[in-house]
């Protein structure tokens, strides 16, 4: 007999998310993803100056705000014809690196941790074992006893007082909890350190950025930052970058391999078979050819064989979503008029859109992009990846899974990191050399532009029609609408509803493991769901029911 388990609203994400599964057997049968928020970002952008874009953009969401200013300058640039100088590009790739060594620590830590660490149980570790188990885990980041008694009587308090804090309405003591008391107060006192880790990696983008979040620097035709181009402020900026770095080697990726150890079994659930990445960091003005990370598409898991991504074979479909009509149309042709009806998994029950590529539904974010550039031979990747598959033991295909979702993050980041050590350094040659030309000027013209970037929760891209110097039409496909989207117009579910199928739920009504695999793809709601009527200005009003 089948049981309806409704998980709403999500939380630990962005945004407002409903999951609905169908348990059989003890395993999701069924699963239908709903993005509750409505928005409309996008229509208050029609008819106002393209160069103002990137501005509101940012403000789709309060996490991801560089990623829609890159994205929407880089599109105004395609439409225009305009390249943006050397140095821009590298001061661009810089921040948006910021953005990856920001968002993944915060995600691991303060989103996802806790479907894996049972902060409770950590009151019976023994704080002297802890340390042992710390020293082991990394030696670069040991803590003594005491720093493990001092957690554990904050975690006391919470529990004793019935007030647990930002640990609150979790499933304390699940039989899916594999950690020992000692791992579990281990990354307990880390959870506690990343929240002051963030700072500074948020630090990073105020540097050339001016403030975070919502920087101010860039512009189209390039950024606009050039004043702050001496040494004494890349020295500065290195040295927060060394700081992050320093957590990422020596307690982020670490912790995730120690926290992968007891949950190997996950190697084999949650996983997708398509996957899709654009690529991002370019290295020269060239694009895709120079990218750092491939950009590339791989389906039915086959690593032999990247495809090239063709952006013209993407479409929104809205047969089950809150829109009228039942076409699929490309992103640049976006047509959506909002039609609310009652939810109902037989019909449409989302405001999020179902983009497909080529007809598929693709997983983008973390996971794509590596399994894309292990694929392609990028060697950084390669070396990380098959160091976390040797180390946990684990067969490669163990990495198409929630296990190796949550692994790529890591594995992402540290890539990144370790590049912007590099780009850190080509920054200083060319301040040495003078060439320091941040902004490239250009002549207006009608047309229309892409702008693509993969940004840490995936695959985003912004289209703009530019109509005597104002914005036609603007459309942005997220990566949260991509992973969280619900069926298309030929009911193929979306990935994390396909994600979801075959999950083992001990307990239904305490659905820990779905929220495992629903929290590996970061959901970010607010950016997902937007609104553009590209043939009046109306301002719809909803109200739902």
């Amino acid at each position: 007999m089948s049981q309806r388990v409704v998980i709403d609203p999500i939380t630990r994400i962005e945004g407002h998310l409903r999951i609905e599964v169908e348990i059989e057997n003890g395993k999701v049968k069924n699963a239908w993803s709903s993005g509750t928020l409505f928005r409309g970002i996008e229509m208050i952008l029609k008819g106002r100056d393209p160069r103002d874009a990137w501005l509101f953009t940012q403000r789709a969401c309060g996490v991801c705000t560089y990623v829609h200013g890159l994205a929407s300058v880089r599109s105004v640039e395609d439409a225009l014809g305009v390249k943006a100088p050397n140095m821009a590009r590298l001061l661009r790739n810089l921040m948006l690196g910021a953005q990856f060594l920001h968002d993944h620590p915060v995600h691991f830590y303060a989103l996802h941790a806790l479907d894996w660490v049972d902060v409770v149980n950590a009151l019976k570790a023994d704080p002297k074992r802890t340390a042992r188990l710390a020293a082991s885990v990394s030696s670069a980041a040991a803590s003594g006893a005491r720093d493990f008694e001092v957690v554990q009587q904050k975690l006391k308090s919470f529990v004793e007082s019935g007030q647990l804090g930002p640990f609150a309405n979790a499933y304390w003591g699940h039989s899916a909890y594999n950690l020992t008391p000692e791992a579990d107060l281990l990354a307990a006192k880390h959870y506690l350190d990343c929240l002051q880790m963030q700072v500074k990696a948020a630090q990073l983008h105020a540097v050339f950025g001016g403030k975070n979040p919502h920087i101010q620097s860039l512009t189209v035709g390039g950024v606009t930052c050039e004043r702050d181009l001496s040494i004494d402020r890349v020295a500065h900026f290195l040295f927060q970058l060394k700081e992050v770095k320093s957590f990422i080697d020596n307690v982020y990726v670490p912790d995730l391999l120690a926290v992968a150890s007891f949950y190997k079994d996950w190697g084999a659930i949650g996983g997708n078979s398509n996957f899709m990445a654009y690529g991002e960091f370019p290295q020269t003005d060239s694009e895709p050819d120079s990218l750092f990370l491939p950009r590339g598409a791989v389906f039915d898991r086959n690593l032999g064989n990247v495809v090239p991504v063709d952006p013209s074979k993407i479409t929104e479909h809205v047969k089950h979503s809150w829109y009228e009509g039942e076409a699929a149309l490309h992103p640049s042709k976006g047509e959506t008029k909002p039609d609310f009806t009652p939810l109902n998994t037989e019909d449409r029950y989302s405001w999020l859109k179902a983009p497909r590529y080529d007809g598929h539904a693709m997983e983008v974010g973390p996971l794509a992009r590596v399994l894309v550039a292990y694929a392609k031979g990028h060697e950084p990747t390669k070396k990380l990846v098959d160091q976390v598959v040797e180390t946990l033991a684990i067969p490669p295909a163990a990495l198409f899974s929630t296990l190796g979702r949550t692994a790529a993050r890591a594995i992402n980041t540290k890539v990144i990191a370790d590049a912007m050590m590099d780009w850190t350094t080509e920054l200083i040659e060319l301040i040495k050399k003078g060439d320091t030309q941040t902004y490239q000027a250009y002549e207006w013209k009608d047309g229309t532009g892409m702008g693509l970037n993969d940004v840490p929760r995936g695959a985003l891209g912004h289209w703009i029609q530019v109509e005597d110097k104002k914005i036609g039409n603007y459309q942005m496909v997220v990566p949260s609408t991509w992973n969280l989207g619900p069926r298309c117009s030929s009911d193929i579910l979306g990935p994390v509803e396909q994600a979801l199928i075959g999950t083992p739920v001990a307990d239904p009504k305490k659905p820990l493991e779905i929220l495992r695999t629903v929290h590996s793809f970061d959901p970010c709601i607010a950016c997902a769901v937007h609104v553009i009527d590209p043939h009046s200005n109306e301002v719809y009003k909803i109200r739902v029911i």
